[in-house]
């Protein structure tokens, strides 16, 4: 026996209902991914113009960017000039790629003339010439001086998908300073200078490690996601616009 159309209709209600009020929690959520990514838009090309202002500035004195990071915990890119000698046998090797090519990135600690220490990225190092014993013309030694951009530290591991650190084989996932200081044999009771110092592209005896290796140009494609999530959401109101309208025109 077929059912009556009114019973029919009315358990549609429902159902209809349900879907139209799940779809306008769906239009809620794609418009808010949407504005999320405008916001981060906005925090990319300040974040951008900040680092194009301070890559460009003149480099500054040790002194002052300690003032600036004690103020704001922030000098990211801001250009630093150090004078001191390197304690090479405490290199820290941090895994990493240049130019297609798995490597090193060279962390060795700087003694400045205060007795304080620096971690200075030197550059990059191909993966068979980890050991300092393969590259010894770059174990430069006496006063040097160095010129490259200050980097904050990290205040936790980025992400989990990343390895832990591997500390007794001195590999390096992510840029733990502590630890990396910790495990560099300096001296009982070594001041450390609360930022690293990724030198810049001047050549080193023999060529390595390569300086210069810092990633300045970050991506930006926040609007083309904002546009993604703007676009799903009003595809989707004009498919629940449709669905309202749908009743309308059976009667």
């Amino acid at each position: 026996m077929n059912e009556a159309p009114g019973l029919v209709a009315g358990r549609s209600r429902p159902r209809s209902a349900l879907l139209l009020g799940l779809g306008l929690v769906l239009f809620v959520i794609l418009i808010g991914l949407g504005t999320w990514q405008v916001q981060r838009l906005h925090w990319k090309e300040d974040l951008l113009a900040t680092i194009d202002k301070r890559t460009h500035s003149a480099p500054l004195a040790l002194a002052d960017v300690e003032k600036e990071f004690a103020a704001s915990h922030d000098v990211d890119y801001t250009p630093v000039t150090v004078t001191g000698t390197f304690l090479h046998r405490g290199e820290r090797h941090f895994f990493s790629t240049w130019q297609g090519d798995s490597g090193f990135n060279v962390y060795a600690p700087l003694r400045l003339e205060d007795g304080r220490f620096v971690l200075v990225n030197r550059g990059f190092v191909p993966y068979d010439l980890k050991d300092p014993a393969r590259r010894q013309q770059g174990e430069v030694a006496g006063k040097v001086t160095v010129t490259g951009l200050a980097r904050n530290p990290l205040p936790a591991k980025p992400s989990m998908m990343l390895p832990d650190n591997d500390v007794a084989k001195n590999i390096f996932f992510w840029k733990d300073r502590d630890v990396m200081a910790a495990s560099a044999g300096l001296p009982a009771g070594a001041a450390l200078v609360p930022f690293f110092i990724d030198a810049d592209k001047a050549p080193n005896p023999g060529g390595l490690p390569v300086g210069g290796v810092t990633i300045i140009d970050l991506p930006n494609s926040h609007l083309q996601y904002a546009v993604t999530w703007y676009g799903l959401a009003a595809a989707l109101a004009a498919v629940l616009i449709l669905r309202l309208r749908r009743p309308a025109k059976a009667a």
